[in-house]
């Protein structure tokens, strides 16, 4: 792990001086990272993919510093130790770079915090930059019903760098009748095959839905997406069939997908997958018990790696096609949303994933889960209505990744 050092010093101390005053702050770094020192004056020769922290290693370079403002790394993080006046430099040049909108940061105190804290932000530099340039694939239309769940293109680039992208429906027609049932009788097999049972689901049911997925396939490959949301319902006429199954493989295959065209859920599903490396399940809360802090999320569809059995069932609104009735692994969970027209929002708890419920009534796959925050949230302030799972403890994580953008937390 490379870490830069913008090395800001007075004219009154040479490198070498410079390296003996801060020799335990730096022999502790070493022994974690790559350091590499980089003179304020070539600061302008490094990349956005170069992780740089702003050494101020010493008093009287406050100057310095603002007359090279516009080189300067966002957020801007000052490592400053206390030796020859860092410290006060430090201090000073973040007053003022807050004073200009930019959010900063300085690092000094216990070195085993230093280092925790440069691992933190590093993961989180990492995350961003896997995203800015991300190509999200708009496959047809945002459902009519998700009144609340737009976003406004350009001002999510310019927050995030992602790129929203429109995909005519009719592409996917065109790619869905060329694709034969011959083409994908293995695949049905091999998948029927892994399946605890199947229910509704007939054969031809089977081969159309993975028709449809080798049709959405061919697209993300032609266009370079790393994420899609898909009109599902729009489908439904022309092919006979829902997207469930083929959104199902496509988050398996690392590909992100989500379901009615919701744009804040699907750019939420990719922030969790950059920051955690692991898919996510998009679900409706089903069912709220704010007294015992329980929520019941469904949907009809979730990555078959993100279960640990599988049932090939019909899609719950309409009863064609293929739905999956996921059983989830039992734990610890994150849920998430990142919401508003500028993606500027956000919502984050953990709890922990008690049971798989089975009503009748809801999406084929359910999970409960026990709330850690109230989950009167749901009744009294939500970010609409899709919420995102992912398995496992990510609250500081997600929630240092998304204030360090700027995000509000909505409780």
């Amino acid at each position: 792990m490379i870490v830069n050092l913008i090395t800001f010093a007075s004219m009154l101390h040479n490198k070498a001086t410079v390296r003996s005053c801060h020799e335990v702050l730096l022999a502790e770094m070493e022994k974690y990272f790559t350091l590499r020192f980089v003179d304020y004056k070539d600061m302008d020769r490094l990349t956005a993919d170069d992780f740089s922290l702003l050494f101020i290693a010493t008093g009287g370079v406050e100057r310095l510093v603002i007359q090279h403002f516009d080189h300067l790394p966002r957020p801007a993080v000052l490592l400053a130790d206390g030796m020859q006046n860092s410290l006060a430099s430090a201090l000073e040049v973040s007053a003022w770079l807050r004073g200009r909108g930019v959010k900063t940061e300085i690092l000094h105190g216990e070195l085993t915090e230093i280092i925790k804290r440069i691992f933190v932000l590093h993961s989180n530099f990492t995350a961003q930059r896997r995203l800015w340039g991300s190509r999200i694939g708009v496959m047809g239309t945002p459902s009519s019903w998700l009144i609340a769940s737009n976003v406004d293109y350009l001002l999510g680039k310019r927050r995030w760098g992602v790129e929203y992208t429109d995909i005519p429906l009719e592409r996917i027609y065109d790619n869905y009748h060329a694709v034969t049932d011959e083409e994908v009788g293995e695949a049905c097999a091999d998948l029927a095959s892994r399946a605890l049972a199947c229910r509704e689901a007939t054969p031809e049911d089977m081969l159309k839905a993975m028709r449809l997925y080798r049709a959405i396939r061919r697209v993300v490959n032609e266009e370079h997406l790393a994420a899609l949301t898909l009109s599902c319902f729009r489908l439904i006429d022309v092919t006979g069939t829902t997207g469930c199954l083929a959104l199902a493989l496509l988050n398996d295959e690392g590909i992100i997908a989500g379901c009615e065209g919701d744009l804040q859920a699907v750019f939420t599903m990719l922030a969790t997958r950059v920051l955690t490396g692991k898919s996510s399940f998009l679900a409706n809360p089903s069912m709220i018990n704010a007294r015992t802090n329980e929520v019941v999320f469904s949907h009809c569809t979730i990555g078959l790696k993100q279960t640990e059995r599988f049932i090939l069932r019909s899609h719950f609104e309409t009863q064609r096609g293929i739905g999956i009735q996921g059983i989830a692994p039992t734990g610890d969970v994150t849920l998430v949303k990142c919401g508003g027209e500028c993606l500027d929002e956000y919502y984050l708890s953990t709890g922990t994933l008690t049971e798989n419920t089975n009503y009748i009534n809801l999406c084929r796959t359910q999970v409960r889960v026990r709330m850690d925050t109230p989950a009167d949230y749901f009744l009294k302030n939500p970010l609409g209505n899709h919420h995102i799972l992912v398995h496992g403890n990510y609250k500081l994580m997600m929630e240092e990744f998304f204030q360090v953008n700027g995000c509000k937390r909505i409780r």
